[in-house]
Order: structure tokens, then C-alpha cells, then sequence
């Protein structure tokens, strides 16, 4: 079979801020696919780079005194030291803030007008008198014009999940002055995305192109129609201006995806490699792309109508996956568990300890992936040490000491090796379709079946018996070579402790073919330990070293009391009566792919259940809500929401301080009782 040529990009990270271990499940998952091709001999470039426009870098750099392109530099040298530190190898991690990405955004823009797919719209938007700039949503803050919650973005309320225009809002301010903006009109570039719907319901249907979790998503968003996409932004702005329109600048996330183009054309130029036979239209490589599920939308829809209709080629699949939660809950700065790659390397712990631990749980799915800091450390010292690094550690010692460091020149007949050779085609055919997960309960099953061998044939104890120095040779240079093929097989995910290993074997870098072949009157080099357990108390130290109190900065001071938000005009018995509040018990809650606030609860209310779409996620987790009750608004018309249609709303408090609490009748109440 010939060579595959294959470009692998993984999601930009935002030049805003530290990685942390949510961010590295999508990089691991990549890097590990990356390996494994490249072990198969296929030719694969693998580019990422930092996401580096938009106001909130413009902000934060201002905020630190420097100007955005020293702030991204900065940011630019922690990331690259942190996907080092966890052996994520680039080819090319780059920058969107080049020139090649310039002059890329320039062109597609030119070719998407040229394309008539380009159109000028006044629009009023929200401008901040005191810094003069308009206002992105998220800088926009006030009470929810549904609920009148306080403290609400200008897109969406997380009391009761409304999404709104940011005009919407009542007693709005600029989170950046705090001044009251000013609704001013101006002049927006926008993709006209809804032209691409037949091109985009074609090119998501086709086979292997999406996941299904991925393929349903877009259904849903066909189904509440195609938006056109505002792509500008005016001065000041940190990116792109727009060419032939003063003033006016990319949207950031017009200019990011464009940055895998650039990063691969400047990897190119340095290698001497064909930029068009990659992205031209008539492309035969094969182009994947790794992001997490949040950003879904924008490189399943817009990011192939933009290469459709600017002449390049369109991805051949994008691969998505899941949120991480640490301990079965969001990652949280007050547990110490919203942890930064930084800090579990500060602490000592091995980068490919939390690599491993990631594959165990990846499968080709975009399901939530959970860091169970008590699981990670004895998953690890069971699987890594207890099992893997057992087998040469029972070994190799007499191969030194014994037999001169050189391996029989045969082995002992044993099912093993052909067993575990034959292994190599099914866990070739689990790596490729990215089920991590399964690949490595195989390799540990086929590890404990070695193991097995070890307890059978007791090395240490042949070694102790007259005349059975050939018996001893023969099976721990049988072990050795067990132990060269559980190495190939795991290399795509302990790339540093393979390397090790192949210095150990005094040998070239394994590949995947390798598996097909054995050592026999090979000379290895003295053995020393490839790898240590866990301590739990490093893991302590993490969740120490991450730990941000919350707590007021004089904790002796009297605590604040909160600010009581004033009474609501007053209303007759009759305004009551019109609203019919209800008791409903909570009979399935989950999660609503795509959105940062928002559970989706089914409430039964005695003769039938209702949907109900609520933005109470961050202080519950669905499985603690199934069977409770609580009031909802019976009566409220439903409302179409981009997630499915809400047919009510559930009751909770919130006040100045963070924290959402749900209502709760007294015991005794049922389901469809009414609330008066």
C-alpha cells in the first residue's frame, strides 16, 4: 500500500491565556493519531498555532501595560513550552498574526466577493463613549431582559438561559468602562452563509465526514436555519484590516481557521514542500482536523463554505471531542482543579503518565472525558508500572549480568509471539479510527497475559538452579522481545518512554512493521528503571498548587452582605393570577451539547412532561437533580431556542454573590400541584 499524504491541524489556542488540562485532551488525542501514522510510514505534517486577534487580547494587553504583540509573544513562548513539555510534536506551531496569514485572509476575502458571497449591512451595535469601541457581546453586561437576573452577558442569561441581542438588555454598561453604552449604527461585512446551505447539508451528509453526535448537530442547525455571518469588526480592533475598507477589521474568527493555511505555508516554504498539492482544490492528501466540541459550528459550517467558495480544498473529516471535568465536575479554581499544564509539570509528575491516563479514556465519540485524580494514580502505577515496565524489569537484568548483555539467538516456543504479532493489525485498525480506549485495554490484556509467562517460568528462580542458564536465556530474551512488541504498540502515546526504550534495545526508532520481526543475538544495553509510580502526595501538591481562593482579601473583616436587588413595582392580586406556577419533579436531566450554562431538564407535572431548557449548570450536575422537585412557570409561552423548543421555566435565586439555587417544595408536594 503507498504512502498517504495527510495534513493534521489541531484547534488554535487563544493567545489569552495558560493551557490547562481540558485544552491538552484534544492535543494529546491528535499528537497520539499523528504518531501513528507516521510509525505506518506515511507522510503527515502536523500544524497548529496561537489564535492572536480580538478585543479581548487588545484589553487584557492593555490591562498589562504592553502592546497586543508583545502580550501574544509572551503567551506564544508558554505555549510552545507547554505542548513540549507534554511531547506534542508540531511540525509547525505558528501564529495568526503573520504575514502569510495576511495575505491568505486578504485573498479568500477578495474571492469570497468576487463570489458575490460578501454583503454591506448597517447594523446598530452597542459603543462604549469613555474607550470609544464598540462592543462585542461579551462586553456588553446588564439584567436579563426575560428574567431580570443582574449581571447577565449580552448574549445569553445564565439564571434562565435566554438568549437575546445584547441591545435587549435592561440597565446595560460596558464591562470593560462601565460606562452606559450608546447605540450607535455602523457599516458590517457579512458571509452570506445562508447561500451555502445545499453546498453544507451535502458535504456534512457524507460518510466519514462527521461523527454522529457531530452529523445530528448540524441537523438541528439546518433546521433553525443558516445565519449570515457578520465577519467585521471596527477600530480599534486588534487583527486584520479589511482590504479596500478602512477602519474596518477581520473578525478574529474569519482570520483563525485561515491560520492552518498559513502555519502549513510556512512550514512549507521552510521544507521545500507543494503548499497548493495540501489545499488546492484538486488536492488527492487527506486534511483532518482536531477541535473540541465547542467550536463545532464554525468549522463544520463556516470554515468549508469559506474554502468551498474561495477555490480551496474542504477538510476530508473533523474530528471532535468532548469537555474535560476533573473529579466528575467542571474544573473549578476553589478545588484547585482547574489545573494548568504548567503546574503538573512544575510538580514533577510525568507528562506521559496524564497522556496514557487520557487514551484509557478516548474513544472516537465526542462523550465528556472525566479526570478522576484517585483513578489516574492507580490506573497508572497498576497498567505502566505494575504490568509494562514489570516485564523488562523481571528481564533484563540476567541479560546483562548472565549472558553479556546478548539476547538468545532463538527463542522458546510460546503462543505468545504470535500472538501478540498478530495484535498488530486489529490495534492498527482501533488507532486509526481513534479508538484509544479499546487499543489499550488490548495491549493490557496481552501485558497481563506476559506477566502471566513471567509468574510461569520464574526467572528468578531458574536463575538459581544448576545447569538451566540456556532455560533462563531463552525465556528472558522471549520476555525482552514481549516486551519490544507492548512497546510498539504504545508509542503513539508514551512517545518519550519508547525513545527510552529503544536506547535501552539498542535499536533504530521502532515502527509499526517492526512488530513482524524479533530480536535474536541482539546486544542490548544495561537496564536501568524506565519508569517510577505515582506518589499521591504529588497529586496533592497539584491540587494545592492550583487552589485560587475565593475568600475577601481581609478575611478578619466582617463579611460584605450582599446587596439586596430592590422590590419590583407593585402588582394586584390579578397580575398574580395570571401566572401559574406549578410543582414539577425532575425525571431526566443532561446536558446540552454546545452550551457553556444551559441543563436540559424533563419535568413531569403529573398528567404529562414538559422541556425545559435551564441555566443552572454551573451549580448542578445533572444526575444530582434526577427525582427532585421544584416550581416552575407553568404558563409561559414556549420559546424557541437554537438547542430544541423550552415549554417553561424553572424557578431559582440569585443574588450579588455567584451561586444559583433552584426552588424546592416541602415534602409532601406532587407533581402538577398548582402554587398559590
Amino acid at each position: 500500500m503507498s504512502a498517504r499524504k495527510i495534513l493534521v491541524t489541531n484547534a488554535l489556542p487563544y493567545a489569552n491565556g495558560a493551557i490547562h488540562l481540558g485544552h491538552l485532551v484534544g492535543y494529546i488525542q491528535a499528537d497520539i493519531w499523528v504518531r501513528f501514522q507516521k510509525m505506518r510510514g506515511n507522510t503527515v505534517h502536523y500544524v497548529c498555532g496561537d489564535d492572536t486577534h480580538g478585543t479581548p487580547i487588545m484589553i487584557n494587553a492593555e490591562k498589562q501595560g504592553m502592546t497586543p504583540e508583545d502580550f501574544i509573544a509572551k503567551m506564544y513562548d508558554e505555549h510552545v513550552a507547554d505542548f513540549a513539555g507534554f511531547h506534542i510534536g508540531f511540525d509547525e506551531f505558528y501564529t495568526t498574526n503573520s504575514p502569510e496569514n495576511k495575505e491568505l485572509a486578504g485573498s479568500i476575502y477578495r474571492r469570497l466577493k468576487t463570489d458575490g458571497k460578501i454583503a454591506v449591512k448597517t447594523i446598530s451595535q452597542l459603543y462604549d463613549p469613555q474607550k470609544q469601541m464598540f462592543l462585542p457581546d461579551r462586553f456588553v453586561k446588564g439584567e436579563c431582559p426575560k428574567c431580570s437576573a443582574r449581571d447577565q452577558y449580552g448574549d445569553n442569561c445564565e439564571v434562565c438561559g435566554a438568549t437575546y441581542a445584547p441591545t435587549e438588555l435592561k440597565n446595560p454598561y460596558s464591562a470593560v468602562s462601565g460606562a452606559t453604552p450608546e447605540l450607535r449604527e455602523s457599516e458590517h461585512y457579512f458571509f452570506k452563509l445562508s447561500d451555502c446551505r445545499d453546498f453544507l447539508a451535502d458535504w456534512t451528509r457524507q460518510p466519514g465526514r462527521l461523527q454522529k453526535e457531530a452529523a445530528n448537530k448540524m441537523g438541528e442547525w439546518f433546521e433553525a436555519g443558516l445565519q449570515d455571518w457578520d465577519i467585521s469588526r471596527d477600530a480599534p480592533y486588534f487583527g486584520f484590516e479589511i482590504p479596500d475598507a478602512p477602519g474596518k477589521y477581520f473578525y478574529v474568527w474569519l482570520d483563525a481557521p485561515i491560520g492552518y493555511m498559513a502555519a502549513t505555508k510556512h512550514l512549507f516554504d521552510r521544507i521545500g514542500e507543494d503548499f497548493g498539492a495540501y489545499w488546492g482544490k484538486d488536492s488527492s492528501a487527506e486534511l483532518y482536523h482536531f477541535i473540541g466540541k465547542d467550536i463545532l459550528y464554525f468549522h463544520a459550517l463556516f470554515w468549508p463554505a469559506i474554502l468551498e467558495y474561495s477555490g480551496h480544498r474542504t477538510p476530508t473529516a473533523i474530528n471532535v471531542n468532548g469537555f474535560l471535568t476533573v473529579d466528575g465536575q467542571k474544573m473549578s479554581k476553589s478545588r484547585g482543579t482547574f489545573i494548568t499544564a504548567k503546574s503538573y509539570l512544575d510538580v514533577g509528575l510525568n507528562p506521559e503518565w496524564l497522556r496514557y491516563y487520557y487514551a484509557a479514556k478516548l474513544g472516537s465519540g465526542i462523550e465528556d472525558a472525566d479526570l478522576s485524580l484517585s483513578d489516574f494514580v492507580a490506573r497508572v502505577n497498576s497498567d505502566l508500572v505494575g504490568k509494562y515496565i514489570n516485564i523488562a524489569s523481571r528481564a533484563a537484568g540476567f541479560i546483562s549480568k548472565r549472558f553479556g548483555g546478548k539476547l538468545a539467538s532463538s527463542l522458546p516456543d510460546s503462543p505468545l509471539v504470535s500472538r501478540l504479532q498478530a495484535a498488530a493489525t486489529d490495534l492498527a485498525e482501533g488507532l486509526e479510527a481513534r479508538e484509544y480506549s479499546r487499543v489499550l485495554r488490548e495491549v493490557m490484556a496481552l501485558t497481563d497475559e506476559v506477566n502471566q509467562y513471567v509468574d510461569q517460568v520464574k526467572p528468578w528462580e531458574l536463575a538459581k538452579q544448576e545447569g538451566k542458564d540456556a532455560e533462563l536465556h531463552a525465556a528472558c530474551s522471549l520476555l525482552i522481545n514481549l516486551f519490544r512488541l507492548l512497546t510498539i504498540y504504545l508509542k503513539p502515546v508514551l512517545p518519550k518512554l519508547a525513545a527510552d526504550v529503544e536506547a535501552f534495545l539498542n535499536v533504530a526508532p521502532l515502527q509499526w512493521h517492526d512488530a513482524q520481526t524479533l530480536l535474536l543475538g541482539h546486544e542490548i544495553k544495561p537496564y536501568s528503571h524506565l519508569m517510577t509510580r505515582i506518589d499521591p502526595k504529588q497529586v496533592e501538591a497539584l491540587v494545592e498548587a492550583n487552589k485560587q481562593s475565593l475568600a475577601p482579601a481581609t478575611e478578619a473583616a466582617a463579611p460584605a452582605k450582599s446587596a439586596i436587588e430592590p422590590i419590583a413595582p407593585t402588582i394586584n392580586i390579578d397580575d398574580f393570577g395570571k401566572i401559574d406556577l406549578r410543582i414539577a419533579k425532575i425525571i431526566d436531566c443532561k446536558h446540552v451539547e454546545g452550551a457553556e450554562k444551559l441543563l436540559q431538564l424533563t419535568l413531569d407535572l403529573g398528567d404529562h412532561t414538559r422541556n425545559v431548557f435551564s441555566g443552572i449548570k454551573s451549580a448542578y450536575k445533572p444526575e444530582d437533580l434526577v427525582g427532585r422537585l421544584t416550581v416552575m412557570v407553568a404558563n409561559l409561552a414556549p420559546r424557541k431556542m437554537k438547542f430544541g423548543l423550552s415549554e417553561g421555566m424553572v424557578l431559582a435565586a440569585s443574588g450579588e454573590n455567584p451561586g444559583i439555587y433552584l426552588l424546592s417544595p416541602d415534602s409532601g408536594a406532587q407533581p402538577g400541584m398548582r402554587v398559590s
